[in-house]
């Protein structure tokens, strides 16, 4: 998880994202139409990309995309619309 933490410190909002992931891709265009410059990690365009997904699902997320604000753990699609 020290990776995860790493890779979201003192980033607005950070999004974990596969490239070829349909939801992903509304996520991020979502997160966008609100004016935020996201960070997004494809994963599977990372080498370590793996170790981050499992890294996540510890931290309880069961996929892509996730998404984290301010450092903090928001979840999935289904928290990001609760968010909005």
């Amino acid at each position: 998880m020290d990776v995860i933490t790493r890779m979201v410190t003192d980033k607005p909002v950070v999004i974990f994202s596969r490239s070829s992931c349909c939801m992903c891709h509304s996520i991020k265009s979502l997160i966008s139409s609100f004016g935020a410059n996201p960070t997004v990690y494809e994963l599977d365009q990372l080498p370590n990309g793996q170790q981050i997904e499992r890294a996540l699902q510890q931290l309880g997320c069961s996929g892509v995309p996730v998404v984290f604000k301010g450092g903090q753990l928001i979840g999935g699609p289904n928290q990001v619309l609760v968010k909005k």
